[in-house]
């Protein structure tokens, strides 16, 4: 029986007792937690029924006084290059045509051509002396607002992986997008629009619709795709013959998700298609409300480029003046998208200098014009706006005029609120 002298009892540390039954006590403590609604995602749901509100985007308090309250994302689809926009390399442009002289880490299609020089002149601009390129004239007269971070990476060079990892922090589908966690982290000082809108001017980025999702978190916040077309969400006018009517089908759609809700408890799809129902419904009075243009001057649209004969302009005009709206009445994140349809991608593996001086042309005075109608309007102080892609370009040709992938270094620039 010697073999069975280890089962003898035998007295334990209390650091024996810890490590052993650790486990245990975590099995213990997640049981409790997923049996509330709290950790099951729906802390802020709580909060609002305690406080007498249902609504998912009530103002939450926050942990400090905050300088920015909305945030104007700028996603520039296809990986802008740096080298050619706000980090100016001269020894580039100096040893233009010659051999690569580092050593090449393999890159997306392995086309690798001699050191590229940006064909765009880099001047100083503002008190700062902040290099920008001759592709944005509009913006660079905006340099001292800018902060531009000259040190991003990315773990993927595939635009897919890339742009979910810029939207979520993973590389994979699945996972709350920015938006998403400002939504429901925050709330929204709006009550008839969504806490997180995506204004898309026709082209869905690699990735698609998951770029914007709600991941785990309730199905309520995820983004709400506007186009930048009027309407710019479908089926937002009412087909019912009467507002009664509407107000009745929707009071049966909501008592019968309630009755299933009653049998079944906790469902997040029901309980988020109750609340997506009641705010469509909001939506119908705010949606045009929002864009109906008439009473913004002809010189507030001039400035945007409404009638800009540059390729794509006019499109991105009205997505940057529906985002200062948006902002107007209280929405926590707006992101918009570039390019437009008709458009290439920032993605020149080829062609470089005509495709971005057409994003850029496409660009670059509706940002210049939405930084000035936010100062304007006392709105830039707390908003804060973000531009970026989901990742660089070599400084290397791919081939003799375009840029491959480079997720080893990229730049973005931030502006507004806490900047």
């Amino acid at each position: 029986m010697s073999h069975c002298r280890s089962f003898l009892p035998r007295s334990l540390s209390r650091r024996e007792m810890l490590s052993r039954c650790a486990g245990g006590f975590g099995a213990v403590a997640l049981t409790a937690l997923l049996g509330q609604r709290e950790f099951a995602g729906h802390l802020a749901a709580a909060e609002s029924a305690t406080s007498g509100s249902n609504e998912p985007f009530a103002p939450r308090p926050t942990h400090f006084a905050p300088k920015a309250k909305h945030v104007i994302y700028l996603y520039m689809d296809g990986g802008p290059s740096q080298i050619d926009t706000f980090d100016p390399k001269p020894l580039l442009t100096k040893e233009n045509g010659q051999p690569f002289k580092m050593k090449i880490e393999p890159t997306q299609f392995n086309n690798n051509g001699a050191t590229l020089g940006s064909p765009w002149e880099f001047r100083q601009h503002g008190e700062s002396g902040l290099p920008i390129s001759s592709l944005f004239p509009n913006l660079s007269r905006h340099a001292d607002k800018l902060a531009i971070v000259r040190s991003m990476t990315s773990n993927f060079s595939e635009h897919t992986n890339a742009n979910y990892f810029l939207h979520t922090g993973i590389g994979i589908q699945g996972r709350p997008s920015m938006g998403a966690w400002f939504g429901y982290g925050l709330g929204s000082e709006c009550q008839e629009l969504p806490a997180f809108i995506v204004i898309n001017g026709g082209l869905i980025p690699p990735g698609g619709l998951d770029n914007f999702n709600s991941g785990f978190l309730p199905a309520t916040y995820q983004g709400s795709i506007f186009t930048a077309s009027d309407p710019p969400v479908a089926n937002i006018r009412r087909t019912e013959a009467s507002d009664e009517l509407q107000q009745n089908k929707l009071k049966l759609l909501k008592q019968l998700d309630a009755s299933v809700l009653d049998r079944l408890g906790h469902v997040d799809s029901l309980e988020s298609a109750v609340a997506n129902y009641e705010l469509a419904y909001r939506m119908q009075t705010a949606v045009p409300n929002l864009t109906d243009m008439s009473n913004e001057t002809a010189e507030t649209q001039a400035m945007y480029g409404f009638n800009a004969k540059t390729k794509g302009t006019a499109t991105f005009a009205r997505q940057c003046l529906l985002a200062r709206r948006l902002v107007e009445r209280g929405v926590r994140f707006i992101e918009l998208t570039c390019p437009s349809v008709g458009h290439d991608r920032w993605d020149q593996h080829a062609n470089l200098r005509q495709g971005h001086e057409d994003n850029a042309g496409a660009v670059d005075q509706p940002i210049a014009a939405l930084l000035t109608d936010l100062q304007q309007r006392g709105l830039l102080d707390e908003t804060l706006l973000v531009w970026s892609g989901e990742f660089g370009r070599t400084p290397f040709a791919q081939g003799n005029n375009g840029r491959d992938h480079n997720p080893f270094g990229f730049s973005i620039w931030m502006a507004g609120g806490g900047v």
